[in-house]
């Protein structure tokens, strides 16, 4: 890149006019964005910030020199990369000027992380964050079923790994393969891959089967290549999946984070399949073996019973003997039961002979019952309240005919009426302080003796 410039004399230069200080920043303005306008500059991030607009102010710097930067929103949103301290990066951009300050600085277009070291530390640096939240805890794995009916698989259609996938399960136990086609590199696969994760865990067997366990799988690569599935949306999609999940993501020295919050880590994409259905004819030559050992062990049972009824049997004695003693002993009860009879006849026969006595007896428990009703009915006719009033008791009532017992209750009625045994007195209660009655005794004859009696069965 060549600069000329022209220099004059004294004479030329003091008769040309001054330019003012923004037509000097406009000046180096277009010359600095017209040589500078598509660069590639490395070098590590530090003092990065991101303003509450959503741009980024950072500076990148080397041993010797620091170089300002600036990267939009917009860009921002979509890099590859996330802007943070410490990063070798690549940037792609232009230089511009801002003649506020006098300073030129790097408007960033896009950002790549420079070399398998900057990648290596990121990944540290993300492992030991998903560390400390407990994302790759042995607690939150669960088993692999021991046989699934459908293996879900999230990998590129196009490639060797379904096949491999597909044909290892066929061989061991044939199963129903699902697959979520997917990108498994480059700018947007992470999210394609967390989105399928998802996608199975939302299926609802109505009219696609939920898959019993899923495999996300690649083939080998680079650690450039092999980077989504280090990215924290994979990440999470898998710790949340309610699904099994077996990772097998390049070869088997590759260990990407989505190894340790799988369920099941498998070395290969061929290694996940094995894990994930058992040998079909291993299962068969296990069950084989194990009906022939049932078998064995019931006819070995049935022998040792029937050794042990036999050796039973020996102790019975013989059933005709039995069949005998026990007719014997049938006829002796026989006879012993005549003679019971005989005997019983006899002396219900002489029972019947003194049936001359049987009236005399009756009438010796009639009377006594009847003394016993007359002390009875006299004790009753002791306790009535006729018979009490008759002895010079009074009863006394108030005016809902209830029988005052005291001379406080006395005082709370307005009207008494006293029974006698020969009538009924209505009376009005005086306290101490009226000593002249408000109405006289007035005497009152009840010679109905019909009425007291249903005036004594009310109370």
């Amino acid at each position: 890149m060549n600069f000329d410039f022209e220099f004059e004399n004294k004479t030329t230069e003091n008769k040309k006019e001054a330019k003012t200080v923004t037509e000097i920043s406009n000046e180096i303005k277009r010359f600095v964005e017209g040589n500078f306008n598509q660069i590639l500059v490395k070098g590590e991030i530090f003092g990065s910030k991101r303003a509450d607009s959503g741009h980024w102010y950072l500076s990148l710097k080397d041993e010797n020199a620091v170089l300002s930067a600036v990267c939009w929103r917009g860009v921002a949103s979509n890099l590859k990369v996330k802007i943070e301290d410490g990063l070798e990066v690549i940037a792609k951009g232009k230089i511009t000027t801002f003649a506020g300050k006098s300073s030129y600085q790097l408007v960033i277009e896009s950002l790549e992380l420079e070399g398998e070291g900057a990648l290596l530390k990121l990944l540290e640096e993300r492992k030991q964050k998903f560390i400390k939240e407990g994302l790759f805890d042995a607690s939150h794995k669960r088993p692999i079923p021991f046989l699934p009916s459908t293996i879900g698989v999230v990998s590129s259609a196009s490639g060797a790994v379904i096949r491999d996938i597909i044909h290892r399960i066929r061989d061991r136990f044939p199963s129903h393969v699902l697959l979520w086609p997917t990108p498994v590199q480059g700018e947007g696969a992470a999210e394609k891959i967390a989105e399928a994760i998802k996608g199975f865990n939302l299926l609802d067997n109505s009219n696609i089967k939920r898959p019993d366990v899923i495999i996300v799988a690649r083939g080998g690569g680079s650690l450039e290549d092999l980077w989504p599935f280090n990215e924290e949306v994979v990440i999470r999609a898998v710790y949340d999946s309610k699904i099994p999940i077996i990772s097998a993501v390049g070869h088997e020295t590759d260990t990407m984070l989505i190894d340790y919050v799988a369920d099941k880590r498998a070395p290969t994409p061929t290694g996940a399949a094995e894990f994930a259905v058992p040998v079909k004819d291993d299962l068969l030559s296990t069950i084989n073996i194990i009906d022939n050992r049932m078998r064995n062990s019931i006819r070995r049972y049935l022998s040792e019973y029937k050794n042990k009824i036999e050796g039973l049997s020996r102790g019975i004695p013989n059933l005709g003997q039995l069949l005998n003693e026990s007719a014997q002993k049938l006829d002796d009860r026989i006879e012993r039961l005549q003679v019971a009879m005989k005997n019983f006849i006899k002396q219900k026969y002489n029972t019947l002979s003194l049936s001359e006595i049987k009236p005399l007896y009756i009438n010796i428990i009639i009377e006594r019952y009847k003394e016993r009703l007359d002390s009875l009915l006299y004790r009753l006719e002791g306790v009535s309240v006729e018979s009490v009033l008759k002895r010079g008791f009074a009863w006394v009532k108030g005016t809902n005919n209830n029988t005052i017992y005291n001379i406080s209750d006395a005082k709370q009625e307005k009207n008494l009426v006293i029974q006698f045994k020969d009538g009924i007195v209505e009376a009005i209660p005086v306290t101490k302080n009226n000593t002249t009655p408000k109405e006289s005794l007035k005497p009152k004859k009840q010679n109905n003796k019909d009425k007291m009696q249903e005036t004594l069965f009310d109370f």
